[in-house]
């Protein structure tokens, strides 16, 4: 657009130095377009001084330090992390004191001969095998939940370049409106000083003054997107969602070549963190089976008490009465395996075949998103180069050579501004087709599972 306005009013000044005798009406239009050129600068101007950009790098790494849903999952896997010391240990140990065989007519311990206080020990040996297949299957569920961490982060990551590239499409958007309000209200003073001559039509001013009213609108409306999104943006990196979001002017406008999409597709399987989560989770549930196969075999404990006894014993043997050691074992017998651990074995089969399965599916969302995200991409990557190197200098040049036509009474004002509205809109998608393609890279970022995607 700025270029465009210095080549009007370079052509408007080219025009009335080789005639070097214009009409009143000529000289008014070349004072405001001159006037345009100068307002133009000042709003760019103003724009570069801007303080506090906020760039991508900037926001990826503020949310990825702030954002407290991955910290949430962060303090999920360090939990977790402690889980496999704890299943895969023994069962902790039972200590007893017991008042064995008191007379309840006396309650005296040197009465009857049965008469102890004992100190017990007992301890459930799982049947082996059983305690590292917990402990196994724990481990597996940590490093699942690490998987997790990472594609948490991979999302965020995506969430927040897509909000920072709508944002700047907004902002040029912004800039673009501005622009052309600007324009459009030059076109309306233009065309009440012909109308006040008699050189023009009211219907002229009525729609221009029209147009800049659906400019107004749409700026409302622009406005009022731009702050949504800059909430969504502050919410992600766990800013106050009224925080004000201020985005650089310029940026880098290159656009990578991408690898093929079999190597995409390639890089996905052994890099995507929600494929290695589910992968984990897959031998988690083989572990838990092959647990509830070893619970067809039983568990043991053993026990140890001494029983302390006081008094003498009878005549004719007489002398101190004996402490007694008592040992003993117990077995847990699956007596109803049929109801119990058979089926706790067809539940961890099923639940098996629904992590395969769940795998399987997706892969394929996973390589439904990579090859979507690389036809997005070629798709904004054709059209930018085709709106920045056919359509829009096509088109402002369409508007000069129409503006120096309505100079001359050779062009209709309808015309004029139909032209520059045309221009406008094609702007607009220049900027929406540049932000498309730069969120499409996100998008493949995060689904291939790393940066490196390009040539």
């Amino acid at each position: 657009m700025k270029r465009l306005t210095c080549l009007l009013a370079r052509t408007v000044w080219t025009k009335s130095v080789h005639k070097m005798a214009v009409t009143t009406n000529q000289r008014i239009f070349t004072v405001s377009i001159l006037s345009l050129v100068l307002a133009a600068n000042t709003t760019y101007a103003s724009a570069q001084e801007r303080p506090e950009t906020l760039s991508v790098p900037a926001a990826v790494e503020v949310a990825i330090r702030d954002n407290p849903n991955l910290a949430e999952m962060q303090a999920r896997y360090e939990a977790l992390a402690e889980v496999p010391s704890q299943v895969g240990a023994l069962p902790d140990p039972m200590v007893n004191l017991n008042a064995m065989n008191f007379p309840t007519d006396t309650f005296d311990r040197d009465q009857e001969a049965m008469t102890q206080t004992q100190i017990g020990f007992s301890q459930v040996f799982p049947f082996p095998g059983k305690l590292s297949l917990k402990e196994e299957a724990a481990e597996y569920d940590a490093l699942a939940a690490g998987h997790t961490v990472e594609e948490v982060r991979l999302q965020l990551i995506k969430n927040v370049k897509g909000k920072w590239w709508q944002l700047y499409y907004l902002d040029r958007a912004l800039e673009t409106v501005d622009m052309n309000q600007i324009l459009l209200r030059q076109f309306i003073t233009v065309a009440k000083t012909k109308y006040e001559t008699g050189k023009g039509l009211q219907q002229d001013v009525l729609l221009a003054q029209l147009e800049l009213s659906k400019l107004i609108d749409q700026k409302i409306q622009l406005q009022a997107i731009r702050r949504n999104q800059t909430i969504q943006l502050n919410i992600l990196m766990d800013r106050p969602a009224n925080d004000v979001v201020s985005l650089p002017d310029q940026v880098s406008k290159t656009m990578p070549d991408i690898v093929d999409e079999n190597v995409l597709y390639q890089l996905a399987e052994s890099t995507r963190p929600r494929l290695k989560q589910m992968e984990t989770q897959i031998e988690a549930a083989q572990s838990r089976l092959d647990l509830a196969k070893r619970d067809y075999y039983p568990d043991f404990k053993l026990g140890v008490t001494y029983g302390d006894r006081t008094g003498d014993n009878p005549l004719p043997r007489g002398g101190a009465r004996s402490d007694f050691v008592s040992v003993m074992v117990g077995v847990k017998i699956p007596l109803y395996a049929g109801r119990k651990q058979s089926k706790a074995v067809s539940q961890k089969r099923s639940e098996l075949q629904t992590n395969r399965y769940a795998l399987l599916d997706e892969k394929g969302l996973v390589m439904a998103a990579i090859s979507t995200a690389v036809t997005d991409y070629h798709r904004a990557k054709q059209q930018f180069s085709l709106f920045g190197s056919g359509i829009v200098p096509q088109a402002q040049q369409t508007v000069a050579s129409m503006l120096v036509g309505y100079q001359v009474s050779e062009v209709d004002f309808l015309n004029l501004v139909r032209s520059q509205m045309t221009l406008f809109n094609y702007e607009l998608q220049y900027w929406k087709v540049f932000s498309d393609a730069k969120q499409a890279l996100a998008r493949l970022e995060a689904a291939v599972g790393e940066e490196s995607v390009y040539e």
